[in-house]
Order: structure tokens, then C-alpha cells, then sequence
């Protein structure tokens, strides 16, 4: 079979054609499935069109292709997947009856509930079993394992004596009200706007002292009082961020890479705009594990107020080892509003920016940029020895030009040159690595470290290869375990009950719209795969192997369904990306 242009090249055994492939999974699948995917074989299942070579008589090539952008899908509100919900009051079991009396939306009758609620997944609760407590009670879709005949909630006292919270990085709900009722105070930010206004340059000075509208810092060190507690680190002074591999996600699948040798961490890019106005889903995405030992945050913004507010806000709050501006986003929502690669051509403000957050923050502040905005037009080699003057820690350099998106090579080259510029300031690069031998030849440019992005998502076990240097044959068996920590993870983080679980289910397909693109070591005629090479039809080497293989969204949920149960009726999915590069 001759393999086709931007393809992978595998070894000509395990080659099929794209209705042998389907065939050979449908056989295995339950009957009531299997006759509704034989009803419309043409029904749009979020299986990417086969890559065409182009043509110059191609009349497509003349229309305006929106790159890696599913932009046709429709926004989909978040759903309930429950009837009846149960009070919270309880499901908590509290002592006071719940506030909203008759007026409450929610059911207060247990039996009544439990009519209704939807059947167990298993006798295990992974809450239970780590903490020896789940806080959803008879919610929890694993109730069985913690509640007693009289549906009462039940505790481990042993092990929740042992057990100890391991995250952090909560939003107070004081913090919060403050925030929603524009009464918390951010006086070092304040002082450096001043200085903005009068067209001065700030100095390094101590961060002024709290009013007393309970605004004031609150103190995070016990014993007596040093000199950093009263004067300002200067820059020199703020520890480095410099080690290997550097990777970001959400906090279930920071904890697999970490399992599998991630350095540093970085939390999803959180909008300063939502978190200075108090917005629990988007002070989520600050959450810290207790196994992540360098973690960051990564912020976007566009204005030097809203921006220095924020490092202030979250300086004085949480826990972090760095602050990251993310003036890479590509995203139009973000670019149009001047922000994310906005930033790169806005370097006034972007000075702004960069100097007042530093001017607040305690904490090494980074950035992350593109080459440029437009494909044949770089500017970062500009850009980065003015980010040295304006006091970054450290940058991080994705090889590819917003107007390029994921399309054709990273530029190494270009990187390298950059990364001279930037000394001693440590550059991060970042761009198409999927190998241990990506990550080598990497190395030998000038850069510090690099950030494993798509790399990470389509193979998690890739810094285990880095670290030891070798090509990882894994098994499907041994990658369904990872799929299975990971639905663990999302249960302790996003909830056991129905709407943690599908929360859990939404963000494993959207991940394994990443993990099907991963070739087994085995079944390549070359070795390694390359990134943007485009998987073909191909039978594994058992049907697990196939299965995960498979690009069509109703496979991804059927491996959810291994996992996480049954989908809900009115359950629907449909992935972010659809991109034309890989």
C-alpha cells in the first residue's frame, strides 16, 4: 500500500482501509450500538476528512480555511444530567435546616431522590478509599461503598485522621465577597499606576500597608519577623525558574505528567477580568496538587491595571512559585481585545504590564510568546532584549507565528537565535515535541528547557522517555491505566456525584481527541513518529489497541463507558479542535 503524502509510514501488516478498520470494531461492539451506527454511515461523527495532497487547479485552495479552529461548533450551555437534584443542606447532612424552606428547588426527601438517581457505577469510591470520607454523600455515583442501610453518610475516622488536603490555592469565600462588592483594596498596584499616569518609571519599593476595610495581606510565615517580610526582593533576588521539561493542563492530567516526570506545571490561562471579579470556575484553574513541587499560574490580560491588580490579588492569596503572562493565545476572542499574541504588537502597554506585575510580585514573573503575528514577519528577536530591561525572569518561545497556528515546523533555528538574545535570561522553547530525539536536538540549540504542549496530550509518557533517553513500546493495557487515573484524578477534583462524573467524561474525550493521534512504537516502519504526521488506518495489535486508534467520536465514548459507565440520554459531545495540522 502506498502511503500517502503528511503520512505516517507504518509497517505494511498492520495497514487497512478505512471500512475494514470500522468493521473490525463495530464487530465487537453491543448489538443497540452497532445498529445505530449502521444507520447513517455519513452522519458527521467528528472523524477529520482524509488529508488531500493540493493541486494548483484545487479551487479550494482560493477559500479562507479557519486553521485549528472548530469555529462551526455550536456553543453548548452546560447541562444537568439529573431531574431532581438533592439539597445541598442534605447532602451535607447539616445539622440547620436548609435556609430556603419551602422556596428550596431542590429535593429534601432521600427515598425520593433515590428513585430517581441514576445507578452505581461500582462498589469503590476512589474519594472513600484515599480520604476515608466523600463529601457527595448518597450523591456520590460509588454510594454504595460509604453509606449504611439508613443511607447515611459514613467516615473512615483512621484514615481521615492520616489523610491531609492535598490541594490548595482555594478561593476564601471572604476573598470573594470583597471581590464581588469591589471592596478589596490593591494598594501596591494603585502606587504603580500613579507612576504610570505621571509617566514615570517605577522604582523597587516595599508594598504599601493595608487599610482597614480587612484588605490587609494575610501573614503566611509563623516565628519572628525577617527582613523579607518588611523589604521588597529585587529582582536579582527572586529564585530562578530553570529546570527541564515544563508542561500545562488541568489539574487531573498535571498530576499524570507528573507521574511521569514533568519538572514544572502550569495551570490552565486563567482571565484576569473573571478572576478580580470573583468567579469560582475561573479561580479553579489556580488550584495547586501537593505533587506539583514548581508550579505557576498563567494569566491573560491586556490592560496594565486589570493585570497588575491581579498579580497583586493572587501575590497576597495563593501559592505559587511563578506568575506567567500568556501573550502567545491565539485564540480571536483574545487576540481582538489586544490580548494573548495582541501583546507582542502592543509593546508599550506590554512594558506596562510586564513592569507593574513585577512591581507587586514576590514570585518570578515569565512570558510566553510566538515568534509574531504574522507568518513571514518575526518579531520576537525584537521584542526579547527589551523583555530583559522591563525585568522577565524567563521566556518561552513557541516556534510558529499566530497566523501559522500548529501548521507546518516549529522553527528551531530561529529559536536558537533567540535564546542568545535573551542570555543570561533562561528562553524556553516550545514547538513539535513528540520524541525523546525531539527533545535532544532541542537541547542542542541554546535554550534553557523546553514546554511539552501537544506533545504531552497525545503522550503523557513522553518526559519518562526524555529522562531515559529510549523509545517506550507501551501497551494499550498499560495506557488504559493511564486513562483510568486520570478518571480518578477528575472524580477528586471536578466530583463523584452525576455532574463531577460527566464533567469527568467531557474532559477525558476532549483529551482522547488527542491520545488517538499516538502511533505505537511497534508498528512503525520509522521510528520516531513525527508530530504533524497524520495517523492512517491501521489494526493494532490487539483490539484495545485498535479501539484507541480509532478517530471517531462514538469509539472515544465507548472507552469513557469502560471507565466512567454509561453516558446519560441526553449527553452530547462534540470536540474543541479539528484541526488541519497535526
Amino acid at each position: 500500500m502506498e502511503p500517502q503524502r503528511g503520512a505516517a509510514l507504518i509497517k505494511e501488516q498492520f495497514l487497512t482501509t478505512k471500512e475494514k478498520f470500522h468493521e473490525f470494531l463495530a464487530s465487537a461492539r453491543p448489538r443497540a450500538s452497532r445498529d445505530e451506527a449502521d444507520g447513517d454511515p455519513e452522519e458527521p461523527s467528528g472523524e477529520p476528512e482524509q488529508k488531500r495532497v493540493k493541486l494548483d487547479r484545487d479551487a479550494e485552495q482560493k477559500k479562507k480555511k479557519m486553521r485549528g479552529q472548530n469555529k462551526s461548533r455550536p456553543h453548548i450551555k452546560p447541562q444537568s444530567y439529573e431531574e431532581r437534584r438533592l439539597c445541598p443542606s442534605i447532602v451535607q447532612e447539616r445539622d440547620t435546616e436548609c435556609v430556603y424552606g419551602e422556596k428550596c428547588r431542590f429535593l429534601h426527601d432521600v427515598s425520593e431522590y433515590m428513585c430517581s438517581k441514576a445507578a452505581d457505577l461500582g462498589d469503590q469510591c476512589y474519594r472513600f478509599s484515599s480520604f476515608g470520607w466523600c463529601q457527595y454523600g448518597v450523591t456520590c455515583r460509588f454510594s454504595r461503598a460509604h453509606t449504611s442501610p439508613e443511607l447515611k453518610n459514613l467516615r473512615n475516622e483512621e484514615l481521615c485522621r492520616r489523610s491531609t488536603d492535598t490541594v490548595s490555592n482555594h478561593l476564601d469565600k471572604d476573598l470573594q465577597r470583597r471581590l464581588r462588592k469591589k471592596q478589596q483594596r490593591f494598594p501596591g498596584a494603585e502606587a504603580y499606576l500613579k507612576t504610570v499616569s505621571r509617566g514615570e518609571r517605577p522604582t523597587h519599593t516595599s508594598h504599601a500597608a493595608g487599610d482597614a476595610d480587612g484588605a490587609d495581606p494575610p501573614v503566611k510565615t509563623l516565628g519572628p519577623i525577617t527582613d523579607a517580610d518588611v523589604i521588597k526582593l529585587r529582582p536579582s533576588e527572586k529564585k530562578q525558574v530553570c529546570l527541564e521539561e515544563h508542561t500545562c493542563g488541568n489539574l487531573p492530567f498535571r498530576r499524570v505528567c507528573k507521574r511521569f516526570g514533568a519538572d514544572i506545571t502550569c495551570g490552565e490561562m486563567a482571565m484576569v477580568t473573571n478572576l478580580l471579579q470573583g468567579q469560582a470556575s475561573e479561580w479553579a484553574l489556580l488550584k495547586r496538587h501537593a505533587s506539583e513541587d514548581l508550579f505557576g499560574v498563567q494569566l491573560e490580560g491586556c490592560f496594565p491595571d486589570t493585570m497588575t491588580r491581579c498579580a497583586e490579588l493572587l501575590n497576597q492569596n495563593i501559592d505559587v512559585d511563578f506568575v506567567d503572562i500568556n501573550s502567545g493565545c491565539p485564540i480571536d476572542l483574545v487576540y481582538k481585545k489586544g490580548g494573548g499574541c495582541g501583546l507582542m504588537t502592543r509593546t508599550s502597554k506590554f512594558e506596562q504590564i510586564v513592569r507593574g506585575m513585577n512591581s507587586v510580585l514576590d514570585v518570578p514573573l515569565t512570558v510566553k510568546i510566538r515568534t509574531g503575528v504574522q507568518q513571514n514577519c518575526s518579531i520576537a528577536h525584537k521584542l526579547i532584549p527589551e523583555m530583559k530591561k522591563w525585568g522577565v525572569s524567563l521566556v518561552t518561545l513557541h516556534g510558529r507565528s499566530r497566523e501559522q497556528r500548529y501548521t507546518k515546523s516549529a522553527d528551531w533555528e530561529y529559536i536558537d537565535t533567540c535564546s542568545k538574545l535573551a542570555a543570561p535570561v533562561p528562553l524556553f522553547g516550545n514547538g513539535d515535541i513528540l520524541t525523546y530525539e525531539d527533545a535532544m536536538k532541542a537541547r542542542e540549540t541554546g535554550v534553557s528547557g523546553i514546554m511539552v504542549a501537544r506533545g504531552a496530550l497525545i503522550k503523557p509518557w513522553l518526559f519518562t522517555e526524555i529522562k531515559e533517553n529510549r523509545h517506550w513500546d507501551i501497551s494499550s493495557g498499560e495506557r488504559l491505566d493511564i486513562l483510568r487515573d486520570f478518571t480518578n484524578y477528575g472524580l477528586e477534583h471536578w466530583g463523584s456525584d452525576t455532574q463531577g462524573v460527566e464533567k469527568t467524561r467531557s474532559f477525558l474525550l476532549e483529551w482522547l481527541s488527542f491520545l488517538c493521534r499516538y502511533i505505537p512504537v511497534g508498528l512503525l516502519e520509522r521510528v520516531p513518529q513525527k508530530i504533524n504526521e497524520r495517523p492512517p488506518f491501521y489494526m493494532g495489535r490487539d483490539y484495545m489497541e485498535s479501539l484507541m486508534a480509532s478517530q471517531h467520536v462514538d469509539d472515544w465514548i465507548r472507552i469513557s463507558e469502560m471507565l466512567l459507565g454509561p453516558i446519560p440520554k441526553n449527553f452530547s459531545f462534540l470536540p474543541k479542535h479539528k484541526a488541519n495540522a497535526y
